[in-house]
């Protein structure tokens, strides 16, 4: 948090309601401490500092930071200044540009967001661009402010560090998601007269959101643990290892959940139609039931001479409800011998 508040003179407001900030960490002489701005001498061929500079929320100084003192292309510029980006990783020159997708738990617990962080990896500085906040790089920058030996190692392995950190962040969320799935299953099977359906279909949305995310994020990172760029040196990939088979873990896992919900979801509309099929039967029992008493008293309400009944005219009455009781008893003992009901 010092940090942060030794770089606070570098925030320059961008627009109505949203001020960019930009927070640099240089590591000298065997320290590490916060400072206003960018020095070009710290960007020299020999030069002996580690840099890490962190952009949140980027404007035009941000822009002009990046084209002009860091030389960043064109191209890498406007992708990390837009809001949403997919993952990925490209090489510009000596310039390794990484995007990665962070995750944020929702108000409620329900469901999830994610946000993409912009990594740009040279020589000896590391800069991240950001258009929310980022837990993993707030940790991050105070472990580096309180700690001189986390930014001497380089940027490279500043930069396992921040994505470690990302992906760690997302097992609470994965086994978030689990939990719906099973409280989902118990209300499903459980409890067949509610209705999770609204439920289902935003659970199966944060599914794809997470496998939209993972799987391009899983596969950045695989071509970083098999050193396919030289600023990633043989040790650094035996970290980068480990995150990659934690994202490929997030990913079988994601894709089981996927699976688990597509058949949560044919079980509670097979349910729903079993149980629409036995409300379409009584319903038709009672009607077919009622054909023939109705059949019986509009003809016996007809105002013509019909045969009657032994008895007088009071009789009349008693004689007919037994009649229509005995079709009554006839017609469901025929539908139960039928296994009909």
């Amino acid at each position: 948090m010092e940090a942060r508040k030794a770089s606070s003179k570098a925030a320059a407001s961008t627009a109505p309601g949203r001020t960019s900030a930009l927070h640099v960490l240089v590591h000298r002489d065997g320290q590490t401490r916060a400072v206003g701005r960018v020095d070009p001498r710290w960007l020299a061929p020999d030069a002996a500092e580690t840099l890490w500079v962190d952009i949140a929320r980027p404007g035009a100084a941000e822009r002009t930071l990046l084209k002009d003192v860091f030389q960043v292309h064109e191209i890498a510029i406007d992708d990390a200044l837009a809001e949403v980006h997919h993952p990925k990783i490209e090489t510009y020159g000596p310039l390794l540009y990484l995007i990665l997708h962070g995750i944020l738990a929702t108000k409620g617990g329900e469901g999830f967001l994610t946000r993409d962080v912009d990594f740009f990896l040279g020589r000896n500085f590391l800069i991240t661009v950001h258009h929310h906040d980022s837990r993993s790089v707030d940790q991050l920058m105070l472990v580096c402010s309180r700690h001189d030996d986390v930014l001497a190692e380089g940027p490279a392995a500043l930069l396992h560090r921040i994505v470690d950190q990302m992906v760690d962040h997302y097992r609470p969320e994965v086994d978030a998601l689990e939990d719906r799935i099973h409280d989902l299953e118990k209300a499903v099977f459980e409890r067949p007269h509610s209705s999770p359906l609204r439920k289902v279909l935003r659970l199966k949305s944060d599914l794809a959101s997470l496998r939209r995310v993972t799987l391009p994020q899983r596969d950045a990172i695989g071509r970083l643990a098999r050193r396919e760029f030289p600023q990633i040196s043989e040790a650094l990939s035996y970290r980068f290892r480990d995150v990659h088979d934690s994202l490929i873990r997030i990913a079988d896992e994601a894709a089981l959940f996927q699976d688990r919900v597509n058949g949560l979801l044919d079980a509670y509309l097979s349910s729903q139609s079993n149980r629409l099929n036995q409300v379409m039967k009584v319903l038709t029992v009672i009607a077919t039931i009622f054909m023939p008493l109705t059949v019986l008293t509009s003809m016996y309400g007809m105002n013509v001479n019909l045969p009657a009944f032994p008895g007088g005219p009071d009789a009349q009455f008693w004689w007919i409800t037994g009649l229509m009781l005995v079709t009554t008893g006839a017609m469901l003992w025929l539908f139960r011998r039928m296994d009909w009901l």
